[in-house]
Protein backbone atom coordinates (compact mmCIF):
# COMPACT_ATOMS: atom_id res chain seq x y z
CA UNK A 1 0.00 0.00 0.00
CA UNK A 2 1.48 3.39 -0.95
CA UNK A 3 0.87 6.78 0.58
CA UNK A 4 0.90 9.78 -1.66
CA UNK A 5 2.52 13.00 -0.49
CA UNK A 6 2.07 16.47 -1.67
CA UNK A 7 5.46 16.41 -3.39
CA UNK A 8 4.62 13.39 -5.40
CA UNK A 9 7.25 11.40 -3.71
CA UNK A 10 6.20 7.97 -2.88
CA UNK A 11 7.17 6.46 0.44
CA UNK A 12 7.26 2.89 1.52
CA UNK A 13 4.80 1.93 4.28
CA UNK A 14 6.07 1.58 7.81
CA UNK A 15 6.12 -1.82 9.27
CA UNK A 16 5.14 -2.22 12.92
CA UNK A 17 6.92 -5.04 14.65
CA UNK A 18 4.95 -7.16 17.06
CA UNK A 19 7.93 -8.88 18.54
CA UNK A 20 7.13 -12.18 16.88
CA UNK A 21 8.90 -13.71 13.99
CA UNK A 22 6.99 -15.07 11.16
CA UNK A 23 7.49 -18.76 10.77
CA UNK A 24 9.28 -19.96 7.82
CA UNK A 25 7.28 -21.52 5.09
CA UNK A 26 4.04 -20.03 6.30
CA UNK A 27 3.62 -22.54 9.16
CA UNK A 28 2.23 -21.38 12.45
CA UNK A 29 4.67 -20.56 15.11
CA UNK A 30 5.48 -23.17 17.66
CA UNK A 31 3.07 -23.06 20.55
CA UNK A 32 0.23 -21.64 18.49
CA UNK A 33 -2.62 -23.94 17.70
CA UNK A 34 -5.21 -23.91 15.18
CA UNK A 35 -8.83 -24.12 16.01
CA UNK A 36 -9.72 -27.58 17.28
CA UNK A 37 -6.10 -28.68 17.67
CA UNK A 38 -5.26 -30.89 20.60
CA UNK A 39 -2.57 -29.91 23.11
CA UNK A 40 0.70 -31.49 22.40
CA UNK A 41 1.87 -34.26 24.59
CA UNK A 42 -1.59 -35.22 25.76
CA UNK A 43 -2.16 -38.89 25.18
CA UNK A 44 -5.35 -39.37 27.21
CA UNK A 45 -8.28 -37.27 28.16
CA UNK A 46 -8.08 -35.40 31.40
CA UNK A 47 -10.39 -36.44 34.22
CA UNK A 48 -11.82 -32.95 34.15
CA UNK A 49 -13.18 -33.28 30.60
CA UNK A 50 -14.38 -36.86 30.74
CA UNK A 51 -15.17 -39.73 33.04
CA UNK A 52 -12.17 -41.75 34.05
CA UNK A 53 -12.53 -45.47 33.99
CA UNK A 54 -11.16 -47.85 36.51
CA UNK A 55 -7.91 -48.07 34.59
CA UNK A 56 -7.64 -44.47 33.36
CA UNK A 57 -4.79 -42.28 34.40
CA UNK A 58 -4.83 -38.62 35.20
CA UNK A 59 -2.73 -36.12 33.42
CA UNK A 60 -0.02 -36.54 36.04
CA UNK A 61 0.24 -40.23 35.39
CA UNK A 62 -1.33 -41.43 38.68
CA UNK A 63 -4.07 -44.01 38.57
CA UNK A 64 -7.42 -42.62 39.65
CA UNK A 65 -9.48 -44.90 41.88
CA UNK A 66 -12.78 -45.96 40.50
CA UNK A 67 -15.65 -43.71 41.50
CA UNK A 68 -13.42 -40.67 42.08
CA UNK A 69 -12.64 -37.86 39.69
CA UNK A 70 -9.05 -37.54 38.76
CA UNK A 71 -7.85 -33.92 39.19
CA UNK A 72 -10.23 -32.83 41.90
CA UNK A 73 -12.48 -31.12 39.40
CA UNK A 74 -15.37 -33.64 39.67
CA UNK A 75 -18.07 -33.99 42.34
CA UNK A 76 -17.01 -35.25 45.71
CA UNK A 77 -18.63 -38.53 46.80
CA UNK A 78 -21.70 -37.91 48.96
CA UNK A 79 -21.09 -38.95 52.56
CA UNK A 80 -23.80 -40.88 54.45
CA UNK A 81 -25.29 -38.89 57.28
CA UNK A 82 -24.87 -40.51 60.75
CA UNK A 83 -27.94 -42.41 61.89
CA UNK A 84 -29.38 -41.16 65.16
CA UNK A 85 -30.38 -44.14 67.36
CA UNK A 86 -34.09 -44.32 68.06
CA UNK A 87 -34.95 -44.32 71.76
CA UNK A 88 -37.78 -46.66 72.55
CA UNK A 89 -39.93 -45.55 75.47
CA UNK A 90 -40.76 -48.49 77.71
CA UNK A 91 -43.45 -46.61 79.63
CA UNK A 92 -44.18 -47.04 83.32
CA UNK A 93 -44.31 -50.42 84.94
CA UNK A 94 -47.70 -50.13 86.61
CA UNK A 95 -47.47 -53.63 88.00
CA UNK A 96 -44.35 -52.81 90.00
CA UNK A 97 -45.78 -49.47 91.10
CA UNK A 98 -49.00 -51.12 92.25
CA UNK A 99 -47.08 -53.77 94.17
CA UNK A 100 -44.93 -51.14 95.85
CA UNK A 101 -48.00 -49.12 96.86
CA UNK A 102 -49.78 -52.24 98.17
CA UNK A 103 -46.77 -53.21 100.28
CA UNK A 104 -46.59 -49.67 101.63
CA UNK A 105 -50.27 -49.66 102.56
CA UNK A 106 -49.99 -53.03 104.33
CA UNK A 107 -46.87 -51.92 106.20
CA UNK A 108 -48.57 -48.69 107.27
CA UNK A 109 -51.64 -50.63 108.42
CA UNK A 110 -49.50 -53.03 110.47
CA UNK A 111 -47.57 -50.18 112.05
CA UNK A 112 -50.76 -48.24 112.70
CA UNK A 113 -52.50 -51.22 114.26
CA UNK A 114 -49.46 -51.98 116.38
CA UNK A 115 -49.38 -48.40 117.65
CA UNK A 116 -53.12 -48.54 118.32
CA UNK A 117 -52.76 -51.84 120.20
CA UNK A 118 -49.94 -50.44 122.33
CA UNK A 119 -52.04 -47.39 123.19
CA UNK A 120 -55.10 -49.50 123.93
CA UNK A 121 -53.19 -51.97 126.07
CA UNK A 122 -51.75 -49.08 128.01
CA UNK A 123 -55.21 -47.80 128.91
CA UNK A 124 -56.94 -48.72 132.13
CA UNK A 125 -60.06 -50.82 131.72
CA UNK A 126 -62.10 -47.96 133.16
CA UNK A 127 -60.89 -45.72 130.34
CA UNK A 128 -61.74 -48.34 127.74
CA UNK A 129 -65.23 -48.66 129.22
CA UNK A 130 -65.72 -44.90 129.29
CA UNK A 131 -64.83 -44.72 125.58
CA UNK A 132 -67.79 -46.95 124.59
CA UNK A 133 -70.57 -44.83 123.16
CA UNK A 134 -73.84 -45.17 125.07
CA UNK A 135 -72.47 -47.00 128.10
CA UNK A 136 -73.85 -45.99 131.50
CA UNK A 137 -71.53 -46.05 134.49
CA UNK A 138 -73.89 -46.37 137.46
CA UNK A 139 -70.94 -46.41 139.82
CA UNK A 140 -70.65 -42.69 139.12
CA UNK A 141 -74.10 -41.64 137.88
CA UNK A 142 -76.24 -43.50 140.43
CA UNK A 143 -74.34 -45.35 143.18
CA UNK A 144 -77.63 -46.35 144.82
CA UNK A 145 -78.16 -48.80 141.94
CA UNK A 146 -74.91 -50.53 142.88
CA UNK A 147 -74.63 -50.25 146.65
CA UNK A 148 -76.55 -52.64 148.94
CA UNK A 149 -80.24 -51.98 149.30
CA UNK A 150 -81.20 -49.70 152.20
CA UNK A 151 -81.27 -51.73 155.39
CA UNK A 152 -79.92 -54.81 153.63
CA UNK A 153 -76.61 -56.61 153.61
CA UNK A 154 -74.82 -57.75 150.49
CA UNK A 155 -76.18 -61.30 150.76
CA UNK A 156 -79.91 -61.51 151.27
CA UNK A 157 -82.19 -64.53 150.98
CA UNK A 158 -85.44 -64.49 149.05
CA UNK A 159 -86.78 -62.17 146.33
CA UNK A 160 -85.39 -58.62 146.03
CA UNK A 161 -86.56 -55.54 144.21
CA UNK A 162 -84.03 -53.69 142.05
CA UNK A 163 -83.99 -50.09 140.94
CA UNK A 164 -83.18 -50.75 137.29
CA UNK A 165 -83.92 -53.59 134.87
CA UNK A 166 -81.81 -55.64 134.42
CA UNK A 167 -79.92 -54.88 137.65
CA UNK A 168 -76.20 -54.10 137.64
CA UNK A 169 -75.40 -54.51 141.33
CA UNK A 170 -76.75 -54.07 144.87
CA UNK A 171 -77.75 -56.78 147.35
CA UNK A 172 -78.05 -60.34 146.00
CA UNK A 173 -78.53 -63.96 146.85
CA UNK A 174 -75.74 -65.96 148.42
CA UNK A 175 -75.86 -68.35 145.45
CA UNK A 176 -74.59 -67.11 142.08
CA UNK A 177 -75.71 -68.17 138.62
CA UNK A 178 -73.25 -70.37 136.81
CA UNK A 179 -71.34 -68.14 134.39
CA UNK A 180 -68.97 -70.41 132.52
CA UNK A 181 -70.26 -69.37 129.08
CA UNK A 182 -73.77 -70.62 129.96
CA UNK A 183 -76.57 -69.76 127.53
CA UNK A 184 -79.95 -69.99 129.27
CA UNK A 185 -83.06 -70.26 127.12
CA UNK A 186 -85.38 -69.01 129.89
CA UNK A 187 -85.23 -66.13 132.42
CA UNK A 188 -83.07 -66.52 135.48
CA UNK A 189 -83.39 -64.98 138.95
CA UNK A 190 -81.91 -61.47 139.22
CA UNK A 191 -80.73 -62.30 142.72
CA UNK A 192 -78.41 -65.01 141.40
CA UNK A 193 -77.35 -63.07 138.32
CA UNK A 194 -76.25 -60.04 140.32
CA UNK A 195 -74.00 -62.25 142.44
CA UNK A 196 -72.35 -63.46 139.22
CA UNK A 197 -71.72 -59.82 138.23
CA UNK A 198 -69.99 -59.35 141.55
CA UNK A 199 -67.63 -62.15 140.58
CA UNK A 200 -66.71 -60.34 137.33
CA UNK A 201 -69.17 -61.87 134.85
CA UNK A 202 -70.76 -60.08 131.87
CA UNK A 203 -74.48 -60.83 131.65
CA UNK A 204 -75.92 -60.64 128.12
CA UNK A 205 -79.70 -60.25 128.09
CA UNK A 206 -82.25 -59.93 125.28
CA UNK A 207 -85.92 -59.32 124.77
CA UNK A 208 -88.07 -62.41 124.29
CA UNK A 209 -89.25 -61.29 120.83
CA UNK A 210 -85.71 -61.07 119.41
CA UNK A 211 -85.53 -63.19 116.22
CA UNK A 212 -83.95 -66.62 116.67
CA UNK A 213 -81.07 -65.93 114.30
CA UNK A 214 -80.12 -62.82 116.29
CA UNK A 215 -80.36 -64.76 119.54
CA UNK A 216 -77.88 -67.23 118.07
CA UNK A 217 -75.55 -64.41 117.05
CA UNK A 218 -75.48 -63.25 120.65
CA UNK A 219 -75.05 -66.80 121.94
CA UNK A 220 -71.96 -67.27 119.75
CA UNK A 221 -70.25 -64.50 121.72
CA UNK A 222 -71.09 -66.13 125.05
CA UNK A 223 -71.08 -69.88 124.62
CA UNK A 224 -68.00 -71.52 126.13
CA UNK A 225 -66.44 -68.25 127.37
CA UNK A 226 -65.70 -68.10 131.06
CA UNK A 227 -67.18 -65.25 133.13
CA UNK A 228 -70.08 -64.85 130.71
CA UNK A 229 -73.74 -65.89 130.70
CA UNK A 230 -76.85 -65.10 128.67
CA UNK A 231 -80.61 -65.21 129.21
CA UNK A 232 -83.87 -63.54 128.10
CA UNK A 233 -85.29 -60.84 130.37
CA UNK A 234 -88.91 -59.83 130.80
CA UNK A 235 -90.03 -56.24 130.14
CA UNK A 236 -86.76 -55.18 128.53
CA UNK A 237 -87.07 -51.74 126.88
CA UNK A 238 -84.37 -52.47 124.25
CA UNK A 239 -83.76 -55.60 122.17
CA UNK A 240 -80.38 -56.22 123.85
CA UNK A 241 -78.81 -55.15 127.15
CA UNK A 242 -75.34 -55.90 128.53
CA UNK A 243 -74.50 -55.79 132.25
CA UNK A 244 -71.33 -55.82 134.32
CA UNK A 245 -71.05 -54.76 137.95
CA UNK A 246 -72.03 -51.08 137.88
CA UNK A 247 -72.16 -50.81 134.04
CA UNK A 248 -74.89 -51.20 131.41
CA UNK A 249 -75.14 -50.84 127.63
CA UNK A 250 -78.42 -51.16 125.69
CA UNK A 251 -78.42 -51.92 121.98
CA UNK A 252 -80.67 -52.68 119.00
CA UNK A 253 -78.61 -55.20 117.02
CA UNK A 254 -76.40 -58.21 117.82
CA UNK A 255 -73.97 -57.05 115.11
CA UNK A 256 -73.18 -53.83 116.94
CA UNK A 257 -69.42 -53.67 117.48
CA UNK A 258 -69.86 -52.16 120.93
CA UNK A 259 -70.86 -55.59 122.23
CA UNK A 260 -67.31 -56.84 121.74
CA UNK A 261 -65.90 -53.62 123.19
CA UNK A 262 -68.02 -54.01 126.31
CA UNK A 263 -66.98 -57.63 126.82
CA UNK A 264 -63.29 -56.87 126.27
CA UNK A 265 -63.24 -53.91 128.64
CA UNK A 266 -65.35 -55.27 131.50
CA UNK A 267 -65.26 -59.06 131.65
CA UNK A 268 -63.46 -59.95 134.90
CA UNK A 269 -62.17 -56.36 135.17
CA UNK A 270 -65.36 -55.03 136.77
CA UNK A 271 -65.28 -57.69 139.49
CA UNK A 272 -65.70 -56.84 143.15
CA UNK A 273 -64.14 -60.18 144.14
CA UNK A 274 -61.05 -60.81 141.98
CA UNK A 275 -60.46 -64.30 143.36
CA UNK A 276 -64.06 -65.50 142.87
CA UNK A 277 -65.07 -68.15 140.34
CA UNK A 278 -67.97 -68.59 137.93
CA UNK A 279 -68.17 -72.35 138.21
CA UNK A 280 -70.29 -74.29 140.71
CA UNK A 281 -73.24 -71.85 140.53
CA UNK A 282 -76.97 -72.23 139.97
CA UNK A 283 -77.85 -73.67 136.58
CA UNK A 284 -81.62 -73.83 137.00
CA UNK A 285 -83.80 -71.19 135.30
CA UNK A 286 -86.73 -69.29 136.79
CA UNK A 287 -87.13 -65.83 138.30
CA UNK A 288 -87.55 -67.03 141.88
CA UNK A 289 -84.37 -67.42 143.94
CA UNK A 290 -83.50 -71.06 144.71
CA UNK A 291 -83.73 -70.54 148.45
CA UNK A 292 -87.37 -69.48 148.12
CA UNK A 293 -88.65 -72.52 146.22
CA UNK A 294 -89.66 -75.92 147.61
CA UNK A 295 -86.74 -77.83 149.06
CA UNK A 296 -86.75 -80.50 146.37
CA UNK A 297 -86.26 -77.83 143.70
CA UNK A 298 -83.54 -75.89 145.44
CA UNK A 299 -80.07 -75.88 143.97
CA UNK A 300 -77.40 -74.37 146.12
CA UNK A 301 -73.83 -73.76 144.87
CA UNK A 302 -70.78 -74.25 146.95
CA UNK A 303 -69.60 -70.69 147.73
CA UNK A 304 -65.88 -70.04 147.10
CA UNK A 305 -63.74 -68.37 149.69
CA UNK A 306 -64.97 -64.82 150.10
CA UNK A 307 -68.06 -65.50 147.96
Amino acid sequence: MSISTSGGEQRRPSVVSTGKKAPAGGKPAEGEKGAGAKPAGTAAKSGSTGRSGSGAKSGSGARVPAGRSGGGGGKKPQQRRPVTPVRVSQGRSWGSIGLFVAVGVVAAAIIGYGAYAVIQNGKKWEDKAAAIDGIVNFRESDPSAVNPLPGKESHVAGPLTYKINPPVGSSHNIAWQNCMGDVYDAPIANEHAVHSLEHGAVWVTYRSDLPADQVEQLASKVRGNEFMMMSPVQNLDKPISLQAWGYQLKLDSPTDGRIDDFIEALRQNATMEPQATCSGGITATGTTPRDNVPGDQQQQPVPPAGG
